[in-house]
């Protein structure tokens, strides 16, 4: 969702230690634990509610120190529930962990001046503001930097920089196309159950600094990143909008079908429904093999991809057949016993504890001390240096004092 002085990179030596030739107040102020690839990094976060606050998490993850600048009524996502853990809306807990914060009235000259002493002395800013809506409080890039120019500043729309719609994910899943392709053929267009399409801007965002991390260490300047929500729709429909692109296909609802592969969607069995995927024609041989049917691989109709697609209507019926002899957890065990795709459908809960199974220690403690949340793990893993989680998901205003004596030292 689309919300309303030189800075450098703290030197350091070959160890990567802070270098006596400029002492780094932040690590005094506002310390952060690990080795993180983007440790000294000073972020400050003017973003709210998703798209935002989900790429400057992923910046905390990896080392950076960053500074969540929140209004006098908070981000919109501490008051979005249920759920709630204790006080807290699981939505705002999800997305901030590893983050200071300072409350600040930017209609207010003292709290404003804050404001911009931060964003001199930022490396890296990010806001979600409606196109514009920084410039009047002077925080907007060409304001910024002039006072640091180095900056690497990065704005999230929801239509663009030009286009003042505003940026809800679910108008953007609309306008996109995205719920046209989403739900049963002959019933209304879905929304997805998460809000995508800021997901993926917030990632978007998160690789367009990367990047200009990576410029600015070759040539040492900053510069302007920008992403939205229906340019990041554009890209993440992936297939679906380059059919059109390439070919002139307006894509359509087919339910849980795939477009281009059969089978390729849940399927029922004796008790209840298990994916079923088959992702060459390989893949469906084999299947063909363990549903009791070698003979579909030989059929001209079904042998190959293109030609199955055509004739699905009439191998869907000797599919389901073959299915409904066993239960879908007797089928996962029999498919995956042979290396075929195939999954259960499972809740979120279910989902979880499946991550868990595998190893994948979905669930981390963030924080410490009094207060500590359970939080999905960050799905990147980096052999050389560590994802941190050494800070909980900052309570309001929670470290407004020590970031006014961080900043009011440089």
């Amino acid at each position: 969702m689309n919300g309303e002085t030189a800075a450098t990179q703290t030197p350091t030596d070959h160890d990567g230690h802070a270098s006596n030739d400029r002492p780094d107040p932040v690590a005094d102020h506002l310390p952060r634990e690990g080795n993180g690839p983007l440790t000294g990094q000073v972020v400050v976060d003017f973003s709210r509610v998703l798209a935002g606050p989900y790429s400057t998490m992923m910046l905390a993850d990896l080392g950076a120190t960053v500074i969540k600048v929140e209004g006098p009524n908070g981000d919109d996502t501490r008051h979005w529930s249920p759920p709630v853990r204790d006080e807290d809306a699981t939505y705002y807990l999800s997305i901030n962990r590893n983050k200071y914060d300072i409350v600040l009235d930017f209609t207010d000259a003292d709290d404003l001046e804050v404001a911009k002493k931060l964003a001199a002395r930022a490396d890296i800013i990010v806001e979600n503001f409606k196109p514009g809506g920084l410039k009047k409080f002077g925080l907007d890039y060409d304001s910024v930097t002039e006072t640091n120019p180095e900056v690497i500043f990065a704005s999230v729309t929801g239509f663009g920089a030009h286009n003042g719609l505003p940026g809800y994910d679910l108008l953007v899943q609309a306008m996109s196309g995205f719920m046209s392709v989403t739900g049963s053929p002959d019933g209304s267009p879905y929304r997805a159950g998460v809000a995508v399409f800021d997901v993926i801007t917030g990632l978007h965002t998160t690789i367009g600094i990367m990047a200009a991390i990576q410029h600015k260490t070759r040539t040492g300047e900053g510069q302007l990143v920008e992403t939205n929500l229906m340019s990041s729709a554009m890209s993440g429909l992936a297939n679906q909008s380059g059919a059109y692109a390439a070919a002139g296909v307006t894509p359509t609802r087919m339910g849980n079908a795939h477009p281009s592969l059969y089978p390729y969607q849940p399927m029922a069995t004796k008790d209840g429904e298990i994916i079923v995927a088959a992702a060459n024609d390989g893949q469906f041989a084999a299947l063909a093999k363990a549903l009791g049917r070698p003979d579909w691989a030989e059929d001209e109709r079904f042998a190959k991809a293109k030609t199955r697609n055509a004739h699905r209507d009439e191998l869907e019926p000797e599919l389901l057949e073959a299915l409904a002899h066993h239960t879908a957890q007797e089928w996962f065990e029999k498919l995956t016993a042979v290396g075929l795709p195939c999954a259960p459908i499972n809740s979120i809960s279910q989902g979880v504890e499946r991550a868990r199974d595998l190893g994948l220690d979905p669930i981390v403690e963030t924080g410490q001390g009094e207060r500590v949340i359970p939080t999905i793990r960050n799905p990147i893993r980096l052999a050389k240096s560590e994802v941190s989680y050494d800070l909980a998901p900052p309570e309001l205003g929670a470290d407004s004092d020590r970031v006014r004596v961080w900043i009011d030292g440089l």
